[in-house]
């Protein structure tokens, strides 16, 4: 019975030690992010240094995605949650997500960027903006600019550590300056050139390199009869015969603009975490089919 009590004693002691390590680690080891290069962002900077909670695993739409019980845990023992400020599910569910943890600071890293909007109004003192396209990770030029308030956020958090992040900045900073130039002397001969996406996810790629995108989604909503035939229309008057689609959206509307203008469906990733590969990756594929 003794021996008994002793290991019930050690066990109990062992979880409590566990949970105090985990109790800590809210302080400033965990950061959540909204998608997957938002990851790749924070440890471009910052290594392995913290725990990165991802909200929207691959393969799910971050317009209509619902949380977990479990993520809703993991949020709790956030120090920051890093927004990209316009995705549908962000809004949906913040309210949730700050309930989660009313600790958490709340960062929005597309505050201050040109952003592509349906209606900028001001109100007084601030500006009212109104259909703002979310996709800004898609610009290596805008990316630039997040990583600094990521920057800025993560040397609040571990002030020792404010020169290696610092350095690790800069580099990826080079990076996307690097990315920027090859891209845009790879698309420098395709200025204007038109392409066609179920779901307008490249347009801040598409402004940054002189690209015109068409989309069939308008608004965020499936696309009417007479948006399908506009688009079709102007897809045969160019000699389109591709649509490009993101591997989370239904790819049946595609598939029937792809029989009406005798063309085809190839498929990109915008969330894919190799996130300098990918534009890479894109840029190639786009080329290839103009």
């Amino acid at each position: 019975m003794n021996r008994l009590l002793v290991l019930f004693a050690l066990v109990a002691l062992l979880a409590s030690c566990g949970n105090s390590k985990k109790e800590n680690k809210k302080i400033a080891d965990v950061i959540t992010v909204s998608i997957l290069p938002q990851k790749t962002f924070v440890e471009k900077i910052a290594g392995n240094d913290f725990e990165i909670n991802v909200l929207i695993p691959p393969g799910s739409s971050p317009a209509a995605y619902t949380l977990l019980p479990s993520q809703l845990k993991d949020i709790s023992r956030s120090a920051i949650w890093f927004r990209i400020g316009y995705i549908g599910f962000e809004h949906s569910w913040k309210e949730k997500i700050a309930q989660a943890n009313a600790e958490m600071k709340v960062v929005n890293i597309s505050e201050g960027l040109d952003l592509i909007a349906d209606k900028f109004e001001q109100h007084g003192d601030h500006v009212h903006i109104d259909g703002v396209d979310p996709h800004v990770w898609l610009s290596p030029v805008l990316v630039k600019q997040m990583a600094k308030v990521i920057l800025d956020e993560l040397t609040a958090l571990k002030p020792e550590k404010t020169a290696e992040y610092k350095a690790n900045y800069m580099r990826f900073v080079k990076e996307c300056d690097v990315l920027h130039v090859e891209l845009k002397n790879q698309l420098k001969d395709y200025a204007g050139k038109k392409f066609i996406v179920f779901h307008p996810s490249l347009s801040y790629y598409a402004r940054e390199y002189g690209l015109d995108q068409y989309s069939l989604e308008s608004g965020g909503k499936e696309p009417t009869p007479q948006h399908l035939k506009q688009v079709v229309d102007m897809a045969k008057a160019e000699g389109i015969k591709i649509i490009y689609i993101q591997s989370e959206f239904d790819r049946e509307h595609a598939r029937v603009f792809a029989q009406e203008i005798g063309g085809e469906i190839i498929q990109v990733w915008p969330l894919d975490p190799a996130w300098e590969e990918n534009l890479k990756k894109i840029t190639q594929i786009l080329i290839d089919n103009f």
